[in-house]
């Protein structure tokens, strides 16, 4: 059938409901952790500008600003611009992009709605789960960069911090219960083999 939507009655109309739920607020989170590389480029590039003339205005600073890039271009020159990032922030920086584009493009992929089984659904729920738990880190990473530009005297919330990666998988999958594995993929720890999806907004 070449429709999304037909008159066939899904085979697992829970599971599904609990699959859109999990990948629409997982999606959420990927728009945020784009356009939050997005702002701290714009920042990082502002300030690049008032180093070259200390005398510009804010409408000069603003001016200059180049156009915003795709994820993986805004995340290269983060890269360029945080010189103290550590080796370890731009691979899970990487990570995070292919999880980012991988929730875009395929977090609830499991073709027809009326013939998915349980199997298939649950095996889509595992590799999106898997998908959120790389976004979580580099989102972890890219947050306290924020709060170092917004609240630069503020010591950063290192509660928050170490209890993000559980409140995310707890948000965006909690509603399955028992249906999986006791431990998240945050407190197992994950060697994730996502590759990149289509390089639509890569």
């Amino acid at each position: 059938m070449g429709w999304s939507l037909g008159y066939l009655t899904p085979r697992e109309p829970e599971l599904l409901e609990g699959l859109f739920m999990s990948s629409g607020r997982a999606l959420h989170l990927a728009n945020s952790f784009e356009a939050k590389c997005k702002y701290v480029l714009r920042i990082g590039n502002m300030v690049k500008t008032y180093e070259a003339d200390p005398v510009a205005t804010l409408q000069d600073a603003i001016a200059a600003l180049p156009a915003d890039k795709m994820l993986g271009e805004t995340l290269r020159d983060l890269g360029r611009h945080l010189a103290h990032a550590r080796s370890w922030d731009v691979n899970v920086l990487d990570k995070a992009r292919k999880a980012r584009n991988f929730i875009a493009h395929e977090g609830a992929d499991i073709g027809h709605m009326n013939s998915a089984s349980a199997r298939r659904i649950l095996d889509r729920v595992s590799l999106l789960r898997t998908a959120v738990t790389d976004l979580t880190l580099g989102d972890n990473v890219v947050s306290q960069w924020v709060f170092g530009i917004e609240e630069p005297r503020a010591p950063l919330p290192v509660y928050l911090i170490e209890a993000y990666p559980q409140m995310v998988d707890d948000w965006v999958f909690g509603h399955f219960g028992e249906l999986l594995s006791t431990d998240s993929p945050a407190e197992q720890g994950t060697d994730s083999q996502l590759g990149d999806a289509p390089a639509v907004g890569e």
